[in-house]
């Protein structure tokens, strides 16, 4: 019993997790880039992305709602069809204003403006198929948060790939951003360190406003630690 009671006394206190982690965690808040605005903004892939947008392979009427993205500029080859996603849309865009604002770029194949299944009411997105990939990809890069309707839209790549999707690889969570920054300084911060997917900044559905944090969704893991470290 002697003996036990001495082994016993030798075994030091495990730390508790909290504070195994807090240097690291530290760390990450330490390395954050600038904002406008007092408060320094966040940039972390540990906390859960938002989905990215629905395939254009789901586009039942009753799908579910818009993507989580903004668009990026990525290799229209890496997707193989030159279908866009287009969100942000106001309630009362349709695929004939659509097509008019879209076939200025390129011939159009079809427009669908996914709806909900009983009220026939918009779900505020889109898909718009070109013909060509280099139209796709000359109205992404040139229509990317364009004025319809008194609204900025966002475009990016319809993502036919689930896996890429659901995998949240590239992933990055990021707060404390000022009530300024929309969608579009969000991805021109952040695109700076590789191709963005989609990103988004999340905003209070009665009033519009920032709720202070968002979303980016690279093509890449490499990116998305790049944009972290920095």
């Amino acid at each position: 019993l002697k003996n036990k009671k001495n082994k016993k006394d030798r075994l030091l206190p495990c730390p508790s997790t909290s504070s195994f982690f807090s240097p690291l965690i530290q760390t990450l808040k330490n390395k954050t880039m600038a904002a406008p605005t007092p408060n320094q903004t966040d940039v972390t892939n540990n906390e859960p992305s938002e989905a990215p947008a629905p395939s254009s392979n789901n586009m039942a009427s009753g799908g579910g709602g818009g993507g989580g993205g903004g668009a990026s500029a990525v290799d229209a080859g890496s997707f193989h069809t030159p279908s866009l996603y287009v969100g942000d849309l106001a309630p009362d865009v349709n695929e004939s204003l659509l097509y008019e604002i879209f076939s200025a770029v390129g011939p159009v194949a079809s427009i669908r403006v996914c709806r909900d299944a009983v009220t026939r009411r918009s779900l505020g997105y889109a898909y718009v198929n070109f013909h060509q990939l280099a139209d796709a990809e000359r109205a992404l890069d040139t229509m990317n948060f364009s004025m319809i309707r008194e609204k900025p839209c966002r475009i990016m790549w319809s993502q036919r790939d689930p896996s890429l999707r659901k995998s949240g690889v590239g992933n990055i969570f990021v707060k404390n951003l000022h009530e300024s920054i929309d969608n579009k300084q969000l991805y021109d911060t952040f695109s700076l360190f590789g191709n963005i997917l989609s990103c988004k900044v999340v905003t209070d559905r009665e009033t519009g406003g920032s709720k202070g944090y968002g979303y980016v969704h690279y093509e890449t893991a490499e990116a998305a630690n790049a944009a972290i470290d920095k």
